[in-house]
């Protein structure tokens, strides 16, 4: 049982809407009581914050955590800490045991890395710690310009299978897929078992070279003069008769609005191969074997054959294909633990337990750290070949659990007041990490 703090000494804990349940479990293992505080909605749905105590010259700790309403627990916690740091708070550290856009921590395509706008929001608003669990990748923690402490639920779910689970020594730890094989690695040592990995995908969705939407130019015609200067049409210049030949343009070289040649510029004998004028500064790229070494500002570029375009000079990018579902490693008769972050969207779970099965599988048990489990996915847990989820209540999931009773909730109320505990007598933070691999 961890020491209690003195609030008289200077702390203040301050929870918003999102998980009003777990901010009450940590204030009674840590003997405090939660701070006088009015988290409400004005008329035209703006929030506000009215905190009923004084914070100057306190450290103050706000837990929050994300429900459904995600956007709506991220503006309470914004100004949550906005409203401490203008009330002259000594300290102000937030206590988010899931951190919300973390899925977002990489760009795609056009697509914005919110996890680096929303770090940027919780520093600026005057955060001075964070502690989390099981951030979905740890690289996060550089995405702030304060202390990150991402701790591990690990320990808990592993104690949960040891005790409740009597037959957990004929299991195999099963990655659901390659990307989370480190993961299941680290649970089958500490649990002394074999690993299983399932490999493939369950739908149609196939990589499309026009998925990205960004698409180059089409190639153009290169222009060309007369003696006199004048530019000149394929019709012009060839056979009526015979259409015009499409002329590829050589992107590597810079472009320049079409002019006629440089006064002095003897004119081209009649058959003499067509020149354009280019405005070229450095080595440019002209034919696949040809590279010219240009000195000086403008020059003509023979267009006789048709210059290759860039995206020829590339090798092709093979798309993938995946293969079906399969399951790497013996199942046959075994306890398969199916590993991961996050239990969100709970289609592929279904999926890969459904493979377990057929392959012999005698249970399947999920475990993860974060239960968001959105839209249906209580009734498809339920209609499935999953035995048990296992959760911990890093955010809040009774109403999943109301129609479902396969989930199970792990209680790490006991993590977070440790650690409370610890940073605000300015103890080591050790022993929390004790064991913690890079791969855990």
């Amino acid at each position: 049982m961890p020491r209690s703090v003195d609030e008289g000494n200077g702390m203040v804990m301050l929870t918003g809407n999102s998980h009003p349940d777990l901010a009450k479990l940590v204030c009674d293992r840590l003997g405090i009581g939660l701070a006088r505080i009015n988290v409400y909605k004005r008329s035209n749905t703006e929030t506000a914050v009215d905190i009923s105590e004084s914070v100057r010259g306190k450290h103050v700790f706000i837990l929050q955590s994300s429900s459904k309403d995600v956007n709506n627990d991220l503006m309470e916690t914004l100004t949550l800490i906005y409203a401490c740091k203008t009330s002259s708070a000594k300290a102000i550290t937030v206590v988010m045991p899931f951190l919300p856009y973390s899925k977002q921590c990489r760009m795609l395509r056009r697509s914005a890395i919110t996890m680096k706008l929303v770090a940027d929001m919780i520093c600026k608003c005057g955060a001075t710690r964070l502690v989390s669990l099981d951030l979905y990748k740890k690289e996060i923690q550089g995405f702030f310009g304060i202390p990150v402490d991402n701790l591990r639920a690990s320990p808990f779910l592993l104690q949960y299978v040891r005790e409740n689970i009597p037959d957990y020594r004929n299991g195999v730890i099963v990655a659901k897929s390659p990307g989370v094989m480190h993961k299941a690695t680290s649970y089958a040592d500490r649990l002394r078992l074999a690993v299983a990995v399932i490999h493939g995908e369950d739908n149609k969705d196939r990589e499309d070279s026009n998925e990205d939407g960004r698409q180059s130019p089409p190639p153009m015609l290169s222009p060309t003069f007369d003696a006199s200067g004048r530019e000149t049409t394929p019709k012009e210049s060839g056979d009526a008769k015979e259409p015009p030949k499409e002329k590829k343009t050589n992107f590597f070289l810079p472009q320049t609005s079409p002019s006629p040649p440089p006064a002095g510029t003897p004119a081209s004998p009649p058959g003499a191969p067509s020149h354009r004028t280019r405005a070229v500064s450095s080595t440019a790229v002209v034919e696949p074997h040809e590279v010219v070494k240009t000195t000086q500002r403008v020059r003509t570029v023979s267009t006789s054959s048709a210059n290759v375009a860039s995206y020829e000079l590339f090798p092709l990018l093979v798309a993938k294909e995946k293969p079906p579902l399969t399951v790497v490693g013996d199942v046959d008769g075994r306890i398969a633990f199916l590993v991961d972050d996050i239990v969100d969207e709970v289609q592929p779970f279904v999926s890969a337990a459904e493979i377990l099965k057929r392959n012999g599988a005698k249970k399947v048990y999920v475990l993860a750290t974060h239960g968001l489990l959105s839209a249906d996915a209580p009734e498809l847990i339920e209609n499935s070949h999953i035995d048990q989820v296992i959760v911990t209540n890093t955010v809040p999931h009774e109403l999943q659990k109301s129609q479902c009773h396969k989930i199970t909730t792990v209680d790490i109320s006991l993590m977070l007041c440790e650690a409370i505990r610890r940073i605000y007598h300015k103890e080591s933070m050790g022993v929390l990490f004790k064991d913690v691999t890079i791969d855990d």
